[in-house]
């Protein structure tokens, strides 16, 4: 067999998991990203212990685990009185048990670990500037055909270009994402900042009232990330990083307790963004011939569980397993689609369900019982054992 090519489009966080191991089992891997530079994206994400099992299998422990911070018992509280709901106001520095729990970092931490990773197997892996345009195939590989005239070819393409992707255009539907009737708000405040506010709570998410306010910290406790989910009706504006006022932030969380307005108060107007949520029903197939989809391209979730950058990374994981079983994409690409079906589908699930909870008008009555976020086996998924068959 000869050197075999591999294109991804969309150089996030699972684009450059599916690269990276691809690199390890011997692809020649480019990654296209439509990005004129890589920097800082996003805020913070939660790593689960599965995803954090795939990241180490391609040789990520060390640092990955001296960006990130393991997840303490995080306090539930009402939204209204800012009671004490579940978990714990005295959390302190909670034991690090490396990957066998959750951990909290930042999404560029985990972003520059991975793009440094795939760089370093090939320097010239990461090519930017570059928006795809349309796919074409033939029996034997597939062509990329750029807006800037220029075309790649490869023997397989992997869409990791988001929930609006570009390569899911081409290969299954051109229906756009609908508006799940949530918008989110985020920034990061500094610790210093935010310490009078903050008790001894490292992690807390406020509940109630079609709202819920989460905040924890990142980058060795130095910053704190903030992110607020509220629903709404209507949503107009493109893209996912709006700029925000503070404002308007404060005025979506009124009736909320003074520990959540108090922060608000103190978001920097530099990080604060909001964004519509979107999402996309279930499809039937995530590929066709030689191009397949993962991460938000082929099943974008709601975020009440905060496991849509794992799914994104197991996908990377579980797609280079199922391609080093074949040298037939097509048959590695059903084998992939079949191992992470029901993962996918339960997380969307209990995702919504989880939203529907935590949100509840009624926390007194509703409580957590129910909650998904206590279901362990959500979280303790491993990509790297997970039976993958062709």
């Amino acid at each position: 067999m000869g050197e075999r090519k591999a294109m991804v489009v969309g150089a996030g966080l699972g684009g450059l998991t599916a690269a990276l191991a691809l690199q390890r089992s011997g692809w020649r891997v480019r990654v296209y990203e439509q990005a004129e530079a890589l920097g800082e994206v996003g805020a913070g994400i939660t790593l689960s212990p599965g995803a954090g099992r795939g990241l180490a299998s391609l040789g990520l422990a060390a640092e990955v685990l001296a960006s990130s911070l393991p997840v303490p018992d995080i306090a539930f509280l009402h939204y209204r009185t800012g009671a004490l709901l579940a978990g714990s106001l005295d959390q302190g520095a909670p034991p690090d048990h490396g990957f066998e729990t959750p951990r909290h970092i930042h999404r560029a931490d985990l972003h520059a670990i991975l793009a440094a990773a795939v760089m370093g197997e090939d320097a010239d892996s990461l090519v930017l500037n570059k928006r795809l345009d349309r796919v074409t195939q033939t029996r034997s590989g597939v062509v990329s055909h750029f807006a800037d005239g220029g075309a790649a070819h490869a023997d397989i393409l992997i869409g990791a270009d988001g929930a609006r992707s570009a390569v899911r255009r081409e290969i299954i539907d051109q229906d756009p994402p609908k508006f799940a009737g949530q918008i989110a708000f985020r920034c990061l405040i500094p610790r210093s900042l935010a310490a009078p506010v903050l008790g001894g709570a490292h992690a807390a998410v406020s509940i109630g009232a079609a709202r819920v306010f989460n905040r924890y910290l990142i980058r060795g406790g130095s910053l704190l990330n903030v992110i607020g989910i509220a629903r709404r009706e209507a949503w107009s504006a493109e893209g996912w990083s709006t700029p925000a006022k503070v404002e308007d932030f404060l005025e979506a969380y009124q009736g909320f307790h003074e520990g959540v307005l108090n922060l608000i108060r103190l978001s920097p107007p530099s990080t604060l963004i909001k964004w519509g949520l979107f999402v996309r029903p279930p499809i039937d197939r995530w590929s066709s011939g030689r191009v397949v989809l993962l991460g938000d391209a082929a099943h974008p979730i709601l975020p009440f569980l905060g496991l849509g950058a794992a799914l994104a990374i197991e996908d990377g994981v579980v797609l280079a397993r199922a391609l080093a079983l074949t040298d037939r994409p097509e048959s590695a690409f059903d084998a992939f689609q079949s191992a992470r079906r029901e993962r996918v589908e339960q997380v969307r699930a209990q995702s919504i369900l989880q939203g529907d909870i935590i949100q509840s008008r009624d926390p007194d009555r509703e409580g957590l019982a129910r909650s998904p976020s206590q279901n362990t086996s959500l979280f303790n998924y491993d990509p790297c054992t997970a039976p993958v068959h062709v």
